[in-house]
């Protein structure tokens, strides 16, 4: 009796041995024989991969966020040239917008007539000081910013009057109809007709526009 089952379990692993090896070599004949007619390959399944078409996961990978960046749209409706401006590009990439420099402006945004200034305007002695906030170092070399200024700003003989924007980006207004007095925000002139203003607009750093 001992023996009989020990009989009967050997052969039951033979036929399931044999049926494995039986369906692998189908499987292998099924896909041989398309290369041989030329035809399309059968739909191989693999049976040792569970279907979980059902099976929801528990919670969806995770995945780095992408860095968040400023959102300056309300200001692009009018200064559509700052769009693609280098610094604000650059800083925007750094999640900080115009309204970090400038204020939230609501007045300024709101205004159609375009006689109400933006929240915080910068005269030219005090651009540096805003910019060294946060940029408390300028680790360009004196060779380099002495060239950067003769191409920038030839206008500015005193190197006392170069300030940060005269060789970083592109961010004063090409054209212009109004003009405000920075630090008072008082309207200084306004004209029905845009008036292109000088890349190397040498205005005075107390005049304070």
């Amino acid at each position: 009796m001992k023996y009989t089952a020990w009989g009967l379990l050997f052969a039951a692993v033979l036929i399931g041995l044999w049926s494995t090896w039986s369906e692998a070599a189908e499987e292998s004949k099924r896909a041989e024989e398309p290369k041989k007619k030329g035809g399309p390959p059968p739909l191989v399944v693999d049976r040792s991969a569970p279907l979980l078409l059902d099976a929801m996961p528990d919670k969806a990978p995770s995945e780095p966020a992408d860095r968040p960046v400023a959102d300056n749209s309300a200001c692009y409706v009018c200064h559509t040239n700052y769009q693609e401006e280098d610094m604000v590009v650059v800083h925007a990439r750094e999640n900080i917008g115009c309204m970090k420099c400038h204020g939230k402006s609501y007045a300024h945004r709101d205004d159609e007539d375009n006689i109400t200034p933006p929240d915080i305007m910068y005269a030219q002695d005090v651009v540096d000081t805003a910019c060294k906030e946060c940029h408390q170092e300028h680790d360009v070399a004196a060779t380099k910013i002495i060239t950067r200024w003769q191409e920038r700003c030839p206008g500015k003989e005193d190197p006392g009057q170069i300030i940060c924007t005269d060789c970083h980006g592109a961010h004063r207004l090409a054209v212009r109809t109004v003009r405000w007095d920075k630090k008072t925000r008082q309207l200084l002139a306004r004209t029905e007709e845009p008036v292109s203003v000088a890349p190397d607009d040498t205005e005075k750093p107390s005049d304070g526009q």
